[in-house]
């Protein structure tokens, strides 16, 4: 048996994992990266999932970290069933088609200023609608706790994972040469007692545990807390005037800032008067499918719902769907909580509701889930005095909040005791989905409790089991990770700052206007590299 990292490998998106058992060649999740230019160049970079040859895929949950690059894999050839809970079908035919969307518009924008600047060849759509309408066509959906045979000699069960609506774990066993081996695929673990959906249950023992480590490095505050920095936070821009821009995820994170500022309503620390924008069309349909899935939920939720009290619901609560609805409320004048997606601030509209409000001194920015590196989100929660929003550099004078106890994920120590109960036969652990100061901590933390140090997956890395033995590792770290050519790029700017000395005599020769202009444009290269610098 062979299993390779695709993603999520000292990274939190692009999750995962190509697995070679029993004579077939399958994937646990297909994961869009998430981050930087040189991260998200991986999205394109798909010729080594060998997508023809790929015989079935298991999907965790519906986040597109995990599930993003499904359509792709189809347009490439892949055929196979895609196996997943009901409730992730249903997220994934509204979240894949979205993603396609907004695929084909920003390759429609990016063709646009390649022809404005006489540029040949912009980048294509990673895939399209119909790609990803093709992609729903190959689910087929599993009950928990019940385990079924995607193929002869693969057994898998699925469990709450207590991430979002729908999301597994997965138990794995394989049967090869008289042997069998058992794995576990955490997917993201969710914390216990949420808001919203079931505590995360922890599968029957394995011989290996594939585990997420988001959180690897701390524990969240306590969601009590949490709601009431929420409330300190709508308390602040209220009294200033202004709004509160909550950048959330459509899947979960959303639903539960609802759910939260319903409790707040009831606790009378919500403004009568304060409109609540809910302004993401995927969210919106998200919220429907939560509503129709209501069994997932727990007990607290259940009991609130069929008291007649509908936690996703507020006097003010407005959805906008259109593009001209999204428009009108950065005209709206006064105090308002605008929740909207993406929940890292790297695409969709909440953008747009940055580039309207961060500059301003009673403004907030609520951020609850976890922001990756390389985002726009990441480098406000920062601290970040600048940050670029269409080409254009905007002071952050808004007041951030970093509210962790909304998390998806479970915090270090609910990671330690999911895992609690499957250390006792010796479990190799397998570190994944986490940045590596997290997976560092949590792995000297495992071996200390459960005396068995865990492995960290790299990128690309290969292990290969023989029943419960690791029997070899195989590294490909020239290829995960190209050496950054710093001597080129340094050596071109000083040949350039020697050729731009050279003709600056001829320069002053020239009318004042156009000297003014040439300065001007030195004067934000200055500006663009002392940013540069202080980021060294």
């Amino acid at each position: 048996m062979k299993v390779q990292f695709l993603g999520a490998a000292q990274t939190v998106t692009g999750s995962c994992y190509m697995v070679e058992a029993a004579g077939k060649r399958f994937c646990i999740d297909c994961g869009m990266h998430q981050g930087n230019k040189a991260i998200e160049a991986r999205n394109r970079e798909t010729e080594l999932y060998k997508a023809p040859a790929i015989d079935f895929i298991l999907v965790t949950h519906a986040h597109i970290d995990h599930s993003g690059l499904l359509p792709k894999i189809v347009k490439e050839g892949f055929a196979g069933p895609i196996f997943c809970t009901k409730a992730t079908s249903e997220l994934l035919d509204l979240m894949l088609q979205d993603s396609a969307h907004i695929q084909e518009m920003e390759a429609l924008w990016e063709a646009r200023k390649y022809q404005r600047r006489g540029i040949k060849n912009p980048p294509t759509a990673l895939y399209s609608v119909e790609d990803a309408q093709k992609t729903v066509t190959l689910f087929q959906t599993v009950d928990y706790h019940k385990t079924f045979e995607p193929a002869p000699g693969i057994r898998v069960t699925y469990f709450d994972a207590g991430h979002i609506l729908g999301s597994g774990s997965l138990r794995l066993e394989a049967d090869e040469d008289g042997k069998t081996t058992s794995l576990i695929f955490s997917g993201d673990i969710g914390r216990p007692q949420s808001l919203i959906v079931r505590s995360p249950e922890t599968p029957p023992k394995a011989d290996y545990v594939f585990m997420e480590s988001t959180y690897g490095d701390r524990d969240h505050k306590d969601e009590n807390l949490s709601v009431d920095e929420l409330g300190e936070a709508i308390a602040y821009s209220y009294g200033k005037g202004e709004k509160v821009i909550i950048p959330a995820f459509a899947v979960e994170r959303t639903q539960e800032v609802l759910y939260c500022l319903h409790i707040l309503a009831k606790k009378g620390k919500l403004p009568a008067d304060l409109p609540v924008f809910v302004d993401s069309p995927l969210a919106i349909r998200a919220t429907e499918v939560f509503e129709r899935n209501r069994e997932l939920f727990d007990d607290e939720a259940l009991k609130m719902l069929n008291g007649g009290d509908d936690p996703f619901s507020l006097p003010n609560l407005r959805y906008t769907l259109s593009a001209a609805e999204s428009q009108a409320i950065n005209d709206y004048k006064g105090p308002a909580i605008v929740i909207s997606a993406s929940g890292m601030c790297n695409a969709g509209r909440v953008r747009h509701h940055l580039r309207h409000n961060i500059w301003k001194p009673g403004a907030s920015i609520v951020f609850v889930g976890y922001q990756g590196v390389g985002t726009p989100g990441r480098k406000l929660v920062e601290k970040a005095k600048k940050i670029t929003l269409f080409g254009e550099d905007i002071e952050v004078s808004a007041r951030i909040f970093t509210i962790n106890g909304f998390s998806g994920h479970a915090g270090q120590s609910q990671l330690l005791e999911w895992l609690k109960p499957l250390t006792g036969n010796g479990a190799q652990v397998v570190l994944t989905h986490g940045e590596t100061k997290a997976q560092t901590t949590l792995a000297g933390l495992i071996e200390q409790k459960f005396a068995k140090r865990p492995l960290i997956a790299t990128y690309l890395e290969e292990i290969v089991l023989e029943g419960p033995q690791l029997t070899e590792t195989v590294q490909h770290e020239t290829e995960a990770h190209p050496r950054v050519n710093w001597t080129f790029l340094t050596s071109e700017v000083e040949r350039k700052w020697g050729m731009f000395k050279g003709k600056l005599a001829d320069v002053e020769a020239r009318p004042w206007v156009e000297q003014t202009d040439l300065h001007e444009a030195l004067e934000k290269m200055d500006y663009a590299l002392t940013r540069l610098i202080s980021r060294m």
